[in-house]
């Protein structure tokens, strides 16, 4: 069958297009994880852990083939966490934003960071993993606001700020 442009075109966006809320996703991975069986742990798998970063070559279900593998490897149950923008993560980085460009009192990062308010309330990260002969195996998806996010917090970082966000609820 051939590939008309308008085919195209569907299939490239669906695919480019990056919801601003992963809820939905959420809630569809905790269903379909209950439907093969298998439970769920709240956990948050760090990078100081050996692991293996799933790859789904930008399949937006391929955290189905994620889960799957999990229970081929007899695994009786995946960790997850996610990420929910609190209001309190936007005025830690503003706050830091600031004590860094001071006496300047715009930046663009600040301006950055202010956009972000609109994202409160909203899921932008989820982790799933399970272990396997000593080594986890992890997948990860995110917002672009979630990403933009991290890269803002990464700068303070950078600038030697010590920043702690909360991140106990994200795992409930």
């Amino acid at each position: 069958m051939a590939t008309t442009c308008g085919d195209f075109l569907r299939q490239s966006h669906t695919v480019t297009i990056q919801p601003e809320n992963l809820l939905s996703l959420k809630d569809d991975m905790v269903a379909f994880i209950a439907g093969h069986g298998m439970r769920r742990m709240n956990g948050f798998v760090t990078d100081d852990i050996p692991s293996v970063l799933f790859e789904d070559d930008d399949n937006p279900d391929g955290w189905k083939d994620f889960v799957e593998l999990g229970k081929a490897a007899n695994s009786p149950f995946l960790t997850m966490s996610e990420f929910v923008l609190e209001k309190a993560d936007i005025e830690i980085l503003l706050e830091h934003l600031r004590e860094e460009n001071f006496p300047e009192s715009e930046s663009p990062e600040i301006d950055e960071a202010q956009y972000l308010v609109n994202f409160v309330g909203r899921t932008g990260f989820l982790q799933l993993g399970f272990s396997h002969q000593g080594t986890m195996y992890v997948y990860e998806t995110s917002t672009e606001w979630y990403d933009r996010f991290q890269e803002l917090m990464e700068t303070i970082d950078g600038f030697g700020g010590n920043i702690i966000v909360d991140e106990s609820d994200a795992n409930d």
